[in-house]
């Protein structure tokens, strides 16, 4: 199989970050042969509703259930994970990050829900300062203990080019996922990218066409979508000479090991560390964005993020470097293939 620039990358830059405050925790842990995966601990708390708070691993990839009250610890506790009851339910937290949407006209923001300590974590780059600053801390104040306030190093900022690169005008992004839909195939990669770029390239000079964007989403998402001339490669470039292949797609969970490559930085490897993403870029608002410490830089921008050979992620923004660490946003994948009608392969 030929090494095409259509062979997926996963690039990751975006940040957004802090330290989480861990909130209140009532009771403590029952314990359970931590034997479930992360797949079944996840459609157990979306079928316990609100009396579940969200599921995490630890290092070792044990799965951890948050909940309410002793009748569901139980049930985790059956199907084969280990619960953990927390004060604040999804309800609640969901009341918390709605309250901080009035937020989002100041850029350098940003919020995500940590499962693991209960909390929805604000954070504030670099540019946040003086009465903006005082406005985000006077919001988390009325809201309470369910939210703290964080200050993140650098820029908060989309990232355009990257994985294994495409080009179009004066751009350059990595392509994420080669998907189909029946006999007819496309790419996804970041909606800051489709939302600019209307024709794409396989070269910087432009000379072998790739395709045109047919569909984008940003801000609000950030996902876009390329229409292929033909097959192309449902695998992603490992930046050492191998390819890791693909075969499905899944939802990310706080703790998860995962992958990101890239054109300016290669392949990096870290894990999830918060779900249901707020960022407010420059350019627009971003929700439902999966939160890493997987490091990225500029050149990174749309590419693959994946575990193992399950789809994960597309790169949205971030700040920090491969130097120091940072932060990083990806749009969750699920939802564009869901959105588009495509399957990875």
């Amino acid at each position: 199989m030929r090494p095409t620039r259509f062979m997926l990358r996963r690039a990751a830059a975006v940040a957004v970050a802090g330290t989480l405050v861990v909130g209140a925790l009532v009771g403590s842990p029952a314990h359970a042969a931590p034997n479930a995966s992360p797949e079944v601990a996840v459609d157990l708390a979306e079928q316990l509703g609100d009396r579940a708070a969200g599921v995490f691993a630890d290092a070792n990839g044990a799965v951890t259930v948050a909940v309410t009250d002793d009748a569901a610890a139980r049930q985790v506790a059956k199907a084969g994970a280990t619960p953990k009851i927390v004060k604040r339910d999804a309800a609640e937290l969901r009341r918390a990050t709605a309250k901080l949407e009035s937020l989002t006209t100041i850029p350098g923001t940003a919020w995500w829900t940590d499962p693991e300590t209960n909390q929805v974590v604000v954070s504030v780059d670099s540019t946040v300062t003086g009465t903006k600053l005082a406005r985000v801390e006077a919001v988390a104040a009325r809201i309470g203990g369910a939210v703290r306030v964080e200050q993140e190093v650098g820029v908060y900022s989309t990232q355009i080019s990257g994985g294994e690169a495409i080009w179009g005008g004066g751009g350059v992004c990595s392509l994420g996922f080669n998907v189909r839909s029946g006999s007819s195939y496309y790419a996804l990669t970041a909606g800051h990218c489709t939302d600019v770029i209307s024709n794409w390239y396989e070269d910087s000079a432009q000379n072998t066409y790739l395709g045109p964007t047919v569909g984008s989403s940003f801000p609000g998402n950030d996902y876009g979508i390329v229409r292929l001339s033909g097959y192309e490669p449902g695998n992603v470039y490992l930046y050492n000479g191998g390819y890791q292949d693909i075969t499905t797609a899944g939802n990310a969970f706080v703790g998860q090991s995962v992958r990101r490559s890239g054109q300016t930085t290669g392949l990096h490897s870290g894990s999830v560390t918060g779900l249901n993403a707020t960022v407010n870029y420059r350019e627009g608002t971003v929700r439902g964005l999966i939160r890493t410490n997987v490091c990225a830089e500029r050149g990174d921008s749309g590419g693959s993020l994946f575990s193992g050979s399950t789809a994960v992620g597309l790169t949205s923004g971030g700040s920090g470097n491969c130097f120091f660490g940072g932060t990083t946003f990806f749009q969750p994948v699920v939802e564009a293939l869901n959105a588009y009608g495509v399957d990875v392969y």
